[in-house]
């Protein structure tokens, strides 16, 4: 069983910036690979980032390339994702979640990944 929880989340202007963290506890979080998504009212959930059990390899939604970064802290059990550049589109409930399965996996399929957090809400004005 694995345990996370989002934080960071919060009301925002555009251009302004965030940065999430999602804590992991339970099962060994190291050897895991993590990922970001979000969903919006009334759409699917998707990807937004996607990091390897070492930080080794990361994936990226087009959406926010350039503009977010995750990263992850192994001795802390807490997966990052930095946003720069908001823009109101980026509005969502974010969610973390690990695969435990493929390590080196940065997938982008919700179904790949086992475990979520119950999410944190991201607001961006225009």
């Amino acid at each position: 069983q694995v345990q996370l929880v989002e934080s960071g989340g919060g009301l925002v202007q555009a251009g302004d910036s965030l940065r999430l963290s999602c804590a992991a506890s339970g099962r060994a979080f190291s050897n895991k690979a993590m990922g970001w998504f979000r969903q919006a009212p009334g759409k699917e959930r998707e990807f937004v980032a996607a990091i390897s059990w070492n930080g080794g390899q990361t994936n990226y939604a087009d959406s926010v390339k350039g503009r977010f970064t995750i990263s992850r802290d192994n001795a802390k059990n807490t997966v990052y994702l930095q946003m720069n550049s908001l823009k109101p589109e980026d509005t969502a409930v974010y969610y973390c979640a690990t695969d435990i399965h493929r390590p080196w996996g940065t997938s982008v399929i919700p179904v790949d990944y086992d475990y979520w957090g119950q999410g944190t809400q991201v607001t961006v004005s225009s």
